[in-house]
Order: structure tokens, then C-alpha cells, then sequence
């Protein structure tokens, strides 16, 4: 891992981590597992997940396992949780995270996109924590949403990703008042232009469409940043192990943008 790392001890905890076969979702298995928390990743691609597994297992102290994992299936989100107690005994950490849905206009999505992307996206947030939710409270834990900087600025082309993204803030917030009594603290992490498959092929589309390379397109949007340049996945990881951390204590109901200054409200 690159950059620079805030040491906080997972020593004794258990992490289940969604969508962490790569991207967001495995920079922050990695600080977790690098920080001695036992850690179930899980996600659709098999090979990816024994890739991922293979290389955090190779980290002092971790003990990484995964499972094959359609979120919009909740026969599957059942047998993941269940496989997690099962393997590791409890759940301290439950870090929501989901691939992004198509880019597109409102013209230009059916009512078919629209269900795959709420159930995807917002849905199996909610089908997960149901879930884990009996196996938290017993010792308290954290919960993180992970969103988009379309929380706070919606992104032109991104009409899916926009509604159900500002849906997880919702349910964040309701769910950090309802579970304060079990001592769960809930939060929302919003990624800007983090460089990712994902963010690339976002690039890649727009590109596409002005009739440019995606290199100028690239360069078009770290002007928007005042950092100057895509954040990495770790600087991203970082933030996340904070709010999944004993070091919170006090921080939940919260939506933390990690995006370089990239969106200018206040």
C-alpha cells in the first residue's frame, strides 16, 4: 500500500467488506486486514476474490477469507452473513459497498434499469444490514455506507447513480439515531474521483461522447479538484478505517466527502 497510513488496531474485530474483490471496496479490506482484523470480502467474481484473498492473507497477521456474492439476490446476502458468524464467530464491522450502475439520462433509462440499480445500490444496503444487524448489537460495531460526492452534487449522466446514492444517506441517518442505543455508530463515506475501474470507465464514456481522448478528459476533471489529481484507493481506505474504527467514538450520522475539494457546497 502507498501513501500514508493511520495505524489503527483491528486487532479482535471481524469485518465483512461488500464488493472488495477490487476498486474502494478491496483498498479497504487491505487497511483492515493490515490492521489484524479477520475480514470476509466478498463480490461476484470468483477469481478476483481469490486473487484478493491470496494477496491480504500474505499480510502480517491477516486472516482473509471471501465469498461469491450477487447483492441483488437476499438468498445470497443470507448465506454470506450466516458464512461470516459461521467462520469468524461475530460481525464488528459491516462496510456496505456496491458496484456503480450505467451512466446515462433520464431519457435514456428503462423501468428494468431503474429496479437493477435500486436493488443493487440501495436495496441490498438494506438487505445486509437486516442481516447483521442481530450479530452487531450484541457487541455494538460500525456500520459504513459507501456513497458518492453526487450526495451533495449530482453528477451530469449519472441519473441512477444520483437518486440511490442520496437514498443511502437517508438510511444512514435514520439508522444512526435508531441504533445509538446498541452503541453502532453509522456513517456515510462519499468517494469523488478516486482512480478506479470504475472511475476510468466514467472517464472513458465521456470521453467517448465529447470526441476526445481520455487522457484530455482526465485532465479536464483534475481541474476540477483543487488538489490537482485523482485521489488513490487507499487515501479513500484511510478515512473508511477511521470511521470502522475504536478511534470513533463519536462520529456517526456523519456523510465525509473524500474528494480532493471537488465539490464546492457547503
Amino acid at each position: 500500500m502507498g501513501g500514508i497510513l493511520l495505524d489503527y488496531s483491528f486487532q479482535g474485530k471481524t469485518a465483512l467488506v461488500l464488493a472488495s474483490s477490487q476498486g474502494l471496496g478491496q483498498a479497504i479490506a487491505e487497511k483492515l486486514a493490515a490492521g489484524g482484523a479477520e475480514v470476509m470480502i466478498a463480490s461476484r467474481n470468483e477469481r478476483k476474490l481469490q486473487e484478493t484473498k491470496e494477496r491480504l492473507n500474505g499480510l502480517t497477521g491477516a486472516k482473509v477469507d471471501y465469498t461469491v456474492c450477487d447483492l441483488t439476490k437476499p438468498e445470497e446476502i443470507q448465506r454470506l452473513v450466516k458464512k461470516t458468524v459461521d467462520q469468524f464467530g461475530k460481525i464488528d464491522i459491516l462496510i456496505n459497498n456496491a458496484g456503480g450502475p450505467p451512466a446515462g439520462m433520464f431519457e435514456e433509462m428503462s423501468d428494468e434499469q431503474w429496479q437493477q440499480a435500486f436493488e443493487l445500490n440501495l436495496l441490498s444496503y438494506v438487505r445486509v444490514i437486516r442481516e447483521a444487524l442481530p450479530h452487531l448489537k450484541k457487541q455494538g460495531g460500525r456500520i459504513v455506507n459507501i456513497a458518492s460526492s453526487s450526495i451533495k452534487e449530482p453528477i451530469p449522466g449519472l441519473i441512477l447513480s444520483n437518486t440511490f446514492r442520496t437514498g443511502i444517506v437517508g438510511l444512514s441517518k435514520t439508522l444512526a439515531e435508531e441504533l445509538a442505543p446498541y452503541n453502532i455508530l453509522v456513517n456515510t463515506a462519499a468517494p469523488g474521483r478516486i482512480a478506479t475501474d470504475r472511475v476510468r470507465h466514467l472517464d472513458e464514456v465521456n470521453a467517448k461522447k465529447q470526441g476526445i481522448s481520455v487522457e484530455e478528459q482526465e485532465d479536464k476533471m483534475k481541474k476540477k479538484i483543487p488538489l490537482g489529481r485523482y485521489g488513490r484507493p487507499e487515501e479513500f481506505a484511510n478515512v473508511v478505517a477511521f470511521l470502522a474504527s475504536d478511534a470513533n467514538t463519536y462520529v456517526t450520522g456523519s456523510s465525509l466527502l473524500i474528494d480532493g475539494g471537488m465539490v464546492r457546497s457547503i
